[in-house]
């Protein structure tokens, strides 16, 4: 009996002996920590400015001269960003409509490269001959065909670009997750094929009885206009663009075994407010206020001055991204020139509902859905509005299916780690 229990008593050693001696590599068995293998840190990204983290006085600072009543006042606590000091302009659009013609030029032809994993990707070592019987055939559908063209030749069909991509639904994967146990992830892929190209004729559809045809033939592609704000993208195309912006750099990153944190999008509209600030508490404009015009009688903005005087301020239409004094974060024309896209879904009372830390309301509208439910705020104001859109609290909006000569967009990405530390990343 006694040589019985010495033998189980053996064993159990032996059982824990073998759970005790696995691998870890920690130094006598001590609790370490794993190694980070995370290779490198994730640059300030180029044409991006630091707006840190702070509390917020959002809401009206001047009167609300549209009797909205949309801008009650509210204190939130804002987590930093980095945000693009200036709108978009038609010279980075078009590297992202370039992109999207010759990606899709590229899967046409079948230019794709295997990788150790057993996924595809495109090999963009590969040159595209667009003069080639074999690319304008496998691409003829992308033309419009010299008959339909009043020059008399063929020519590149811009509107038919489209760009695909995918994201989670990750609000209905946190809803329905169970701890230990794997969500179908197909289940909540979401699909988009947005046109790429912006709509040039918003030029001439906004203004009837009037003769901008010259503008929209040229301000999109034109070499002097390459530094203006580009106009004639609605919201899904924005929202697009950004999801091409984290691609292409998480894909230059990804071929030299770095992270990258964050991802690029369009700031919600208390983000923009926070931004648009510069850190001045309850200011009417990015540059303080209460006036619109310097000590000398500059105007500080484009916008419509008087009853219409458009061009006194430096510009009839739009002007470049940089101009006038950036605010005190270094962002360029928060106010006037074009308004901007936000995230945000319209709604009088959502200043009421948000939360007090990163405040922010995001709204799901589907196809069936009315079109009320699709309503996206817009701020900023622009060059056609008069000076109280340019408020920094003023709020206005569109249908997100809708593009205008007037609303353009930028792009946020945040770091988390540095903006809780309130230290910007070193660049």
């Amino acid at each position: 009996m006694i040589k019985q229990l010495s033998l189980r008593l053996l064993a159990l050693g032996l059982i824990a002996t073998a759970w005790g001696c696995g691998g870890g590599g920690g130094p006598q068995g001590q609790v370490v920590g794993t190694k980070n293998k995370v290779f490198g840190t994730t640059p300030a990204p180029v044409g991006m400015t630091w707006v840190p983290s702070g509390v917020m006085h959002m809401g009206a600072s001047d009167q609300d001269l549209r009797n909205a009543n949309d801008v009650k006042n509210r204190t939130v606590q804002m987590v930093g960003f980095y945000m693009d000091a200036t709108e978009i302009t038609n010279s980075e659009y078009r590297q992202y409509v370039d992109w999207v013609r010759d990606s899709t030029t590229h899967s046409v032809l079948g230019d794709v490269k295997d990788n150790d994993d057993g996924s595809q990707n495109i090999d963009w070592k590969k040159k595209i001959k667009w003069t080639s019987e074999e690319t304008q055939d496998a691409m003829a559908a992308y033309y419009i065909p010299a008959s339909e063209s009043i020059w008399g030749k063929k020519e590149f069909d811009n509107a038919k670009l489209k760009y695909h991509y995918e994201t989670f639904d990750y609000d209905q994967m946190a809803k329905q997750s169970v701890p230990g146990q794997s969500l179908n992830r197909t289940n909540y892929l979401v699909k988009y094929d947005i046109g790429a190209y912006p709509d040039t004729t918003v030029w001439m559809k906004m203004f009837s009885y009037s003769y901008n045809e010259p503008i929209a033939h040229q301000y999109f592609w034109y070499p002097a206009f390459d530094k203006y704000p580009v106009v004639g993208v609605n919201w899904y195309q924005a929202n697009a663009f950004c999801h091409w912006r984290t691609h292409f750099w998480r894909g230059y990153r990804d071929s030299k075994k770095q992270y990258l944190e964050g991802e690029f999008r369009l700031p919600s509209e208390e983000q923009w407010e926070w931004a648009a600030r510069g850190g001045r508490t309850q200011s009417p404009y990015p540059w303080g206020g209460p006036y619109i015009v310097n000590k000398k009688g500059c105007y500080l903005a484009n916008f419509k001055p008087n009853r219409g005087n458009y061009s006194a301020d430096g510009g009839l239409y739009t002007v470049r991204a940089d101009a006038y004094w950036p605010n005190d974060y270094g962002l360029y024309n928060m106010s006037g020139n074009v308004a901007e896209w936000t995230l945000s879904p319209y709604e009088s009372n959502s200043y009421g509902n948000i939360a007090d830390m990163s405040p922010e309301i995001r709204s799901k509208a589907k196809e069936s859905d009315p079109t009320w439910w699709k309503r996206k705020v817009t701020r900023g104001g622009s060059w056609k509005d008069v000076a109280s859109f340019l408020q920094v609290s003023s709020r206005d909006y569109e249908f997100a299916d809708t593009a205008k000569a007037y609303i353009g967009f930028r792009c946020l990405v945040q770091y988390i780690a540095p903006a809780l530390s309130n230290k910007p990343p070193r660049r």
